[in-house]
């Protein structure tokens, strides 16, 4: 049997990257899954398609998680069109790189309002769901940088920090409902955003990565497809560090 056979799933900006990964390897193992995307019909019909072929039931929502109004909503639609929610992946994201001194007050509230207020946001919306069938499993996107920091990135940052410590407070006041909350730290993760870099740059921060290589979408899957099954039961608050040793 799949791990996820017969669960229904919701992925936060999944058309590419790390949710992207984490929405195929969801629907190989058997989940049905609903996602938001925010720009590109094209890309998000093509993830329905591709998702489909795995025999499950996969839609696309043009939504912004930043949004209160918006995730209220979403949140409303995957209810009637699936009929519950087993797992929340909070995954969409943006970087607005820039030293403090030069950052502007926009660039902060964007990267806080789509990297931390969309966590909220879909959290708080989905919550009626969770508590009405007493289960449920919310994996929350971080990463080290929000453990260990990094210069230019003080919003990005900030808002993966907050992540990690709304994660644990929602552990605590949902236990007992036998809801679970958790948190992915990815490291460095090849992706479209990455493939960007000049190649001088990404080789300086493979050597400094123990395992001497980036990690893939799947690698990330892997951890969120364990986080939302069955064999992660009695696992919450937990951070779950994928980065290749980079955090030891």
């Amino acid at each position: 049997m799949k791990l996820l056979e017969g669960k229904v799933a919701i992925i936060t900006g999944a058309t590419r990257g790390i949710g992207k990964g984490i929405a195929e390897k969801f629907a190989e193992n058997g989940a049905n899954i609903a996602f938001t995307y925010v720009s590109s019909d094209e890309q998000a019909k093509k993830l329905e398609e591709d998702l489909a072929k795995h025999g499950i039931k996969a839609k696309g929502y043009k939504s912004n998680a930043a949004e209160y109004a918006a995730a209220e909503e979403f949140i409303n639609n995957v209810v009637e069109e699936f009929g519950q929610i087993d797992a929340i992946v909070n995954n969409a994201g943006i970087t607005r790189d820039g030293l403090l001194m030069r950052m502007s007050e926009e660039n902060w509230d964007d990267v806080m309002n789509i990297n931390l207020k969309s966590v909220f946001n879909i959290t708080k919306c989905v919550l009626r769901t969770l508590l009405k069938q007493k289960f449920g499993s919310i994996i929350n996107m971080s990463s080290v940088v929000g453990i260990e920091g990094n210069a230019g990135q003080s919003n990005y940052a900030a808002s993966k920090a907050g992540i990690i410590g709304f994660t644990k407070s929602i552990a605590q006041e949902l236990g007992s409902r036998n809801i679970r909350c958790n948190a992915i730290c990815p490291g460095f993760i090849e992706t479209e955003m990455t493939a960007q870099l000049d190649q001088s740059i990404m080789e300086g921060w493979i050597e400094d990565i123990p395992m001497k290589r980036a990690g893939t979408p799947e690698d990330v899957a892997n951890a969120a497809l364990f986080l939302a099954s069955d064999l992660s039961t009695y696992v919450s608050g937990q951070t779950l560090n994928v980065c290749g040793g980079m955090q030891t």
